[in-house]
């Protein structure tokens, strides 16, 4: 049985590691790229408003801001304390921040259950500690969490950026590899409301953080990755409940028992059955992914666009034979071509002979007539309000002086808000840094951009899965 915080709820206590408005840093505070020094920099950068206390008795002051030689010298109240000491003192500074009042830490050190028998005693030690002391723990072996709201990117690794951009996707993980130091954030577009890496989650889990995030006004989509499962029957109950209000999509390792034997020494964590998984995921609405890069990318389809209501899609290509690759991955997941209307398709061949069927190739048309600026819109929009298609697959070319980026955004204007179907796109052409400048431009106008038409029907394929479960339901 877990200790609440203060007799509070389970998810107000798991706010203050997301949320504080005072946090402690104990370590080391020597410049360079990883430590103590590296988590006050990047809160100062990040923009973070909140009182921040470095704790190092050898330092005098930090970056500005007076060091403290220990937790009880701070006279102001603390919520969070950061701890990235060696793990055989890490319990001693749970006692002092529980003397303090304080009631959450997050431990980046190492050390402890992924290393060996001994690290594993001690980290029981520390799990029994925290419960007597009333602290919450996330870690130990934690790159930590960060929120782009708050400006609070707590990051112990100089990632060379600090600012998020500001959405409604929480990513969380049992691994560093989803925190700033690992990904570019900035590259990927992708807008952030949390990210927490659980570590060997000793006390905070997966189902603590669904709590907190089912209740978090920032969150409308949770995108994990997992190792393993602390309690099967709790995460079925609290992923049954959140999935309802949000989508949550997790990648699972460990589908081999090979897998599962590096998981345990990654985490010191138990990996779960993979064919049990599927089972949960099944009962519990979760939509299971199973690629790296869906947990970052796929979210943008819920998180940018409306819900789907219906498997039948569109695409407006320059390619036809990428629109017919299209209807192959929507196959996948049970997406099929719509039937264009008649008037559709009378209007479509007004520009174009041909031009009205599904792929809709706009290829040919595009470098034969003279006035496809002023066309493509009326296209786009056209196809946009049939009422025979529930979703667009846009896949268009961009020349190498960026010429085609206005006529794109203009037919993307014109459906903005105007039909509830969701809408995702695959740009390409010759010149990468042309294609990721429109592709931002198009981001920027609410419509995600993927980095294939695969990957962009995968999206669509998925947020179709989360529609079906949610008619199951209410069947």
């Amino acid at each position: 049985m877990k200790t609440e915080c203060s007799n509070t709820s389970t998810s107000a206590c798991t706010s203050l590691f997301f949320e504080p408005k005072a946090v402690a840093v104990v370590g080391s505070l020597r410049e360079g790229f990883f430590g103590g020094y590296v988590v006050v920099k990047s809160l100062l950068e990040a923009g973070y408003s909140g009182s921040i206390y470095p704790v190092n008795p050898n330092y005098p002051e930090v970056v500005g801001i007076k060091s403290y030689s220990s937790i009880s010298d701070i006279s102001d109240t603390v919520d969070l304390v950061i701890i990235i000491i060696n793990a055989r003192g890490v319990c001693d500074v749970i006692r002092e921040a529980a003397a303090k009042g304080i009631k959450a830490a997050i431990v980046v050190s190492d050390g402890f259950a992924e290393r060996d028998a001994a690290g594993a005693l001690l980290q029981k030690e520390l799990v029994t500690l925290g419960r007597q002391c009333g602290v919450r723990i996330i870690g130990p072996n934690t790159a930590g969490v960060a929120c782009s709201w708050e400006g609070f990117n707590p990051c112990p690794y100089d990632a060379g950026y600090y600012r998020l951009k500001k959405g409604s996707v929480a990513v969380c993980s049992q691994s560093g590899m989803t925190n700033p130091q690992a990904f570019p954030y900035p590259a990927s577009r992708l807008g952030i409301s949390r990210i927490c890496d659980l570590g060997n989650k000793c006390d905070v889990d997966e189902c603590d953080l669904l709590e907190y995030l089912e209740h978090d006004s920032r969150t409308s989509v949770i995108s994990m990755y997992l190792e393993g499962i602390t309690d099967g029957k709790r995460f079925i109950e609290t992923a049954v409940r959140v999935s309802r209000k949000k989508p949550i999509l997790v990648l699972k390792s460990g589908r081999t028992s090979e897998g599962a034997r590096a998981s345990a020494s990654h985490t010191g964590s138990m990996a779960l059955n993979d064919s049990l998984f599927d089972s949960v995921c099944r009962q519990s609405g979760i939509l299971r992914v199973d690629e790296f890069a869906d947990i970052f990318d796929i979210p943008k389809v819920f998180s940018m666009q409306p819900p789907i209501g219906g498997n039948r899609f569109a695409a407006v290509s320059y390619t036809g034979g990428v629109g017919v690759m299209a209807i192959d991955s929507g196959a996948q997941y049970g997406l099929v071509p719509a039937k264009l209307t008649a008037e559709t398709c009378r209007f479509l061949d007004g520009f174009f002979p041909g031009l009205g069927t599904n792929p809709v190739d706009i290829g040919p048309m595009a470098v034969a007539i003279k006035n496809f600026r002023e066309v493509f819109p009326q296209i786009e929009e056209a196809v946009a309000k049939d009422p025979n298609v529930d979703c667009l697959l846009n896949v268009l070319w961009c020349d190498t002086l960026g010429a085609s980026a206005k006529v794109y955004l203009e037919g993307y204007s014109r459906i903005k808000g105007l039909h509830r179907k969701p809408v995702v796109t695959w740009l390409y052409g010759p010149d990468p840094d042309v294609y990721s400048k429109v592709a931002a431009q198009v981001e920027d106008m609410g419509f995600p951009v993927f980095s294939s038409a695969e990957r962009a029907m995968k999206a669509l394929g998925i947020a179709w899965r989360r529609e079906e479960a949610r008619l199951s339901r209410s069947a």
